[in-house]
């Protein structure tokens, strides 16, 4: 978009608020362990990849996606900092949410994803692990940026 924000647009029509809800995610989530539908997915992922690159947020990304991309960053965060960031968002978008099942939600999607047999979510061996706990965005941003400079020699 032209104000610097994500746009995810669908037949036409502009949902990127309505598939950041915690439902989408916690449904998606549970379809992801599928195999078949893992299979699918990847497909039409990976036909993304082209010149000059691209940027891939996702929880298998490094590991299932884009397993030879030459940048890979594992960004994380303590679930409680993460159902805090989650709440603002949505409170942005005006839901109404209650933290404590937020982050029950979050930490039971954290332990579905770790556990499922297909792609479950790990740090790629050779991706940087950035805690972002305690860190604003900027200095996300800047650690993100120094390592994929480093890695793509261009420091």
């Amino acid at each position: 978009s032209t104000d610097g924000n994500l746009e995810v647009i669908l037949e036409g029509e502009d949902v990127s608020g309505e598939i950041r809800t915690q439902e989408v995610a916690n449904a998606a989530s549970q379809v992801a362990a599928f195999p078949r539908v893992r299979e699918a997915l990847l497909r039409r992922q990976r036909a993304f990849r082209e010149a000059p690159g691209l940027i891939a947020d996702g929880r298998d990304m490094g590991t299932v996606v884009f397993p030879d991309a030459p940048v890979k960053i594992f960004l994380d965060a303590s679930s409680e900092e993460r159902a805090h960031r989650r709440m603002l968002q949505l409170q942005e978008n005006g839901f109404s949410v209650n933290f404590e099942r937020l982050l029950a939600e979050i930490k039971e999607r954290d332990d579905r994803d770790r556990n499922r047999a297909v792609a479950p979510l790990v740090p790629a061996a050779d991706a940087l692990v950035l805690d972002s706990t305690r860190l604003s965005i900027e200095q996300v941003i800047e650690k993100a940026l120094q390592y994929a400079r480093q890695k793509l020699a261009l420091a």
